[in-house]
Order: C-alpha cells, then structure tokens, then sequence
C-alpha cells in the first residue's frame, strides 16, 4: 500500500528540502525544484519568510557571452529566482504570483565562480510586494543588485500559475 502525501506549506517544504529532510512523500501546492532551477544548476541554500539564498556556480566558459564574461541575463535569472523563492514562502493554497519588473545594476564581472543571490523582500503587501537581491561572487564581492516587484494573484488569476 503506497504511504500518504503529506502536503505541507511551502516554506516548510523548502526548509525540509534545504535541511535534506524532504521525504519522497512530502508535497507543496508549488513546484519545487523548478525547471529552470534545475537546467542551470540553482540551488537553494537558506530559506525563510519572504527571504531566500540560492547558490550556483558560473562558468563562462558555458554561461558567457561574447565578451568572454557571464552574461548578464544569468544574474537576472539567479535574482529573480531567489525573489521568487522568497516570495512563494508566503504563498497559500489557490495562490500563486508573478513579476511585473526586474531592475539589475551590474556592478563587476564574472569569469568563474560560485554565486549566491541573496533575496529579501523589502515591502510586503496584500498584492504587490518588493524584493531586493544582492548577487556575489566567491570572493565576497558584489556583482549585481536586482530589484522586482511582484503580484500576488488569488482565486481565478492563479489558476493554472
């Protein structure tokens, strides 16, 4: 007899999946990991409310563009999916959202490296909330800053999200 799914809240979902405790039986309302998480190698390293850490390790060797130094849109990529990460922690059954912006400063180049994005929101509201993601290098230095702003949707606009 199969075991029961045990359907949890998405924060403690990814804390489990974080702390390596997540069993085969454990399920969120969301999809976790992600697609795209899983095709450039993210993964998520901290987690908490509205907050999330993912890590990845650049090459641009793989992901770089014809300057010979990581492409900008794989920060973006990483910031906006630690954004995401920590905005889906408060999201409920029959929830879902999505970004309506994404503003990046780049700060200095990337050749090879472990990066982590760190996400934050910085105002949290019904509907519209804002994060900030600071992205680094191994070194400990900034690479870029990423802003967004994301909607909440409910009932009938999250269907299908």
């Amino acid at each position: 007899m199969p075991e029961a799914v045990t359907r949890l809240p998405v924060l403690e979902y990814l804390r489990r999946q974080v702390e390596g405790t997540l069993a085969a039986t454990d399920m969120t309302h969301l999809r976790y990991p992600t697609a795209i998480s899983q095709l450039l190698g993210f993964r998520i390293v901290e987690v908490g409310e509205c907050q999330a850490t993912l890590e990845m390790w650049a090459d641009s060797n793989k992901h770089g563009n014809q300057q010979g130094t990581v492409h900008g849109g794989l920060l973006c990529e990483l910031a906006d999916a630690a954004i995401g990460t920590a905005h889906s922690t408060v999201m409920e059954e029959g929830q879902s959202f999505t970004s309506i912006d994404l503003r990046a400063t780049f700060l200095r180049p990337v050749w090879n490296s472990r990066l982590m994005a760190r996400a934050r929101a910085v105002h949290r509201g019904r509907t519209i909330s804002h994060y900030e993601c600071v992205v680094v290098r191994d070194d400990g230095k900034e690479v870029a800053r990423i802003g967004s702003a994301v909607m909440t949707l409910y009932g009938e606009q999250a269907a299908g999200r």
